[in-house]
């Protein structure tokens, strides 16, 4: 015979409080991240209130801005989601903005590596933005007031792409042939922070290309047909040259104005 099991009153109470304890954990753990800010010598925590003064726009923004989660690891300072990343801001206010009297993210990075440590890692990489160099900052890339930090987020993808083609302008086209790659995003084939293949790709050779343009195998096992173009051409010898752009066919992958296969 089977038997029915019966909840008791201690146990639904027991339940229940241990259910809605570990919500509370969750909701203080996910939502809000903890960290000690960068230090300012003899300054002292003056509030985000402070910063409304002379910095309206970043802080009407802010709200929305993933950075806006961060708090200070002493609770007992207030609100002071601006000097998490900044640093106390009492001798900025009194000296009146001065410089040198704030951390600045744009003239150092080390105030984003207090918690991206591991892109610092990616810009000791062979190939980088020169960000440790001095010659690029993380906000020139970063919206960090506003948003998840990043330019063009979203369904704004071209946005996005704008913000690399501020640099590399001869990629920008518009060309009469685009290459469907940049429609994904320069990030679809550049790994922005840092590389150990030249140009900073997200992969080498032609295994880069590969990622996206799937080549058929035939009854042999020989690299065939294009999966996407589904073209009757024979990669298998080609591929042993080189890479697509370099061994004379693919000349432009950013696009071009001369023929639809993506070639100057």
């Amino acid at each position: 015979m089977i038997t029915k099991k019966h909840w008791t009153r201690n146990t639904v109470i027991f339940g229940g409080i241990a259910l809605w304890g570990l919500l509370l954990i969750s909701c203080v753990t996910v939502n809000r991240a903890v960290l000690a800010p960068p230090n300012v010598a003899g300054a002292k925590f003056v509030g985000t209130k402070e910063c409304v003064e002379c910095h309206r726009d970043q802080v009407d923004h802010f709200a929305s801005s993933t950075h806006a989660k961060l708090a200070l690891a002493d609770a007992s300072v207030g609100d002071t989601g601006c000097e998490a990343c900044h640093g106390a801001g009492s001798i900025h206010v009194k000296s009146g903005g001065a410089k040198g009297t704030i951390v600045n993210p744009r003239t150092s990075p080390e105030a984003c590596f207090a918690c991206h440590l591991e892109k610092r890692g990616e810009f000791s990489l062979p190939n980088t933005h020169p960000v440790l160099a001095g010659k690029v900052t993380c906000v020139d890339c970063h919206d960090v007031h506003a948003g998840d930090a990043i330019k063009g987020n979203g369904a704004a993808m071209e946005s996005q792409n704008e913000t690399c083609t501020k640099c590399h302008s001869a990629q920008k086209g518009p060309f009469v042939y685009e290459h469907g790659a940049m429609k994904e995003g320069c990030v679809a084939c550049h790994s922005p922070h840092g590389s150990v293949n030249a140009k900073m790709l997200v992969a080498r050779d032609a295994n880069l290309c590969l990622r996206c343009h799937l080549e058929a195998p035939t009854a042999t096992g020989m690299i065939n047909a294009n999966a996407v173009r589904h073209t009757p051409e024979d990669h298998a010898t080609r591929l042993m040259q080189g890479t697509c752009w370099s061994a004379g066919c693919h000349e432009a992958p950013h696009g071009s104005n001369a023929n639809n296969h993506v070639r100057r």
